[in-house]
């Protein structure tokens, strides 16, 4: 295994209290020199990947334990070529659900809705410095969201949502306005455009732009753009754009960046009016860039919390989504709702 130099510039202002530091290692193999871009930062534009089988959050029976056996490995990495070696097979017409594999059964599977040729899930265990980790999260050491504060608790916020709620007297299916923002094609689905930035089902390609004064990075997953304002200040004007007010620097071979100002409409896991996100960017290898993250919102969780993971190289282009073009899904969904009411009414 390569060895890691300790950068205590880095060191120095990732370190939390009781907590897991993001910064005490050094990203960069000893060795590896990051390339710079004309500018002077170091360059790291290119397409990228995150799609991995290691979950957000530590599934309970890995305990603390960060890093993975290779037994593990080998048992999370066989399934999930088993099942797309099972996606890939012929369709039966005349198959019940009694015939689906036990994950897919009375449709409770995530793993059934489709197959390999849609799916993008990766196919192998995060690793990070050549680690195969147990989740993406790793400060708290359990892995998980840090816990909701009494406060959230009370008023309501206390929520794994990705999205507002509704509005008083409103129901899901009343109008496109209750519908998630993905269904309506004004966001991803999920939280893959961050920050946090989290893989998905598919589409987990991302393309980082570098400009004198921004960063811009385009997400595959319904054309979502990212703008990281360099050097600049947060906003003061009380406006709140898309995926909030980025603000970035670089730290030696670093980019880092602050969002604060999220809109109400992207509520993560219950936070957004005091949010705060700090992300770092920094080149691993050739085809690595390590993504480490930390998330504040003292009124929702009792702590931050935060992890890292590492993208890799795409090895190729990033297609447009072209989300709105027959989007009959948010049509067929709100016109259903339409005809059970009527049913229910008798005018129907």
């Amino acid at each position: 295994m390569a060895n890691y130099k300790l950068n205590s510039s880095v060191a120095a202002g990732w370190i939390l209290t009781g907590a897991l530091s993001l910064g005490a290692l050094q990203a960069t193999a000893a060795g590896y020199a990051p390339p710079h871009d004309t500018h002077g930062p170091p360059d790291l534009e290119g397409t990228w990947t995150n799609a991995s089988l290691t979950r957000f959050e530590r599934p309970a029976e890995y305990g603390d334990r960060g890093v993975l056996t290779p037994t593990e490995v080998n048992a999370l990495e066989k399934k999930n070529s088993d099942l797309v070696a099972l996606g890939n097979k012929p369709t039966d017409p005349k198959a019940t659900v009694k015939d689906l594999p036990a994950d897919c059964s009375g449709g409770r599977g995530e793993n059934c809705n489709y197959n390999a040729a849609w799916t993008d899930p990766g196919t192998t265990v995060m690793r990070v410095r050549g680690e195969p980790r147990s989740s993406f999260i790793t400060f708290p050491s359990n892995g998980h969201v840090s816990a909701f504060t009494a406060e959230a608790i009370a008023n309501g916020s206390a929520v794994r949502r990705y999205g507002p709620p509704l509005p008083p007297g409103l129901r899901q299916n009343d109008n496109p306005e209750t519908r998630a923002l993905g269904e309506r094609c004004l966001t991803s689905f999920g939280y893959s455009a961050g920050p946090v930035m989290l893989p998905l089902l598919y589409n987990n390609t991302y393309q980082i732009v570098q400009g004198k004064d921004t960063v811009a990075i385009v997400v595959e997953m319904v054309h979502d753009v990212r703008i990281i304002r360099l050097n600049g200040h947060h906003r003061t004007d009380g406006l709140r754009p898309w995926f909030g007010d980025s603000v970035g620097r670089y730290d030696g071979d670093s980019l880092v960046v602050e969002t604060t100002n999220f809109p109400a409409a992207q509520t993560f896991m219950g936070s957004w009016k005091n949010l705060k996100v700090t992300e770092r960017f920094t080149r691993a290898s050739a085809g690595r860039v390590l993504y480490q993250f930390k998330v504040e919102d003292p009124t929702i969780w009792t702590q931050p919390w935060g992890g890292e993971y590492e993208f890799s190289s795409a090895g190729g282009r990033i297609f447009e989504y072209a989300c709105h073009e027959g989007n009959y899904g948010l049509q067929d969904i709100l016109a259903g709702a339409r005809a059970e009411e009527a049913a229910a009414a008798g005018t129907h």
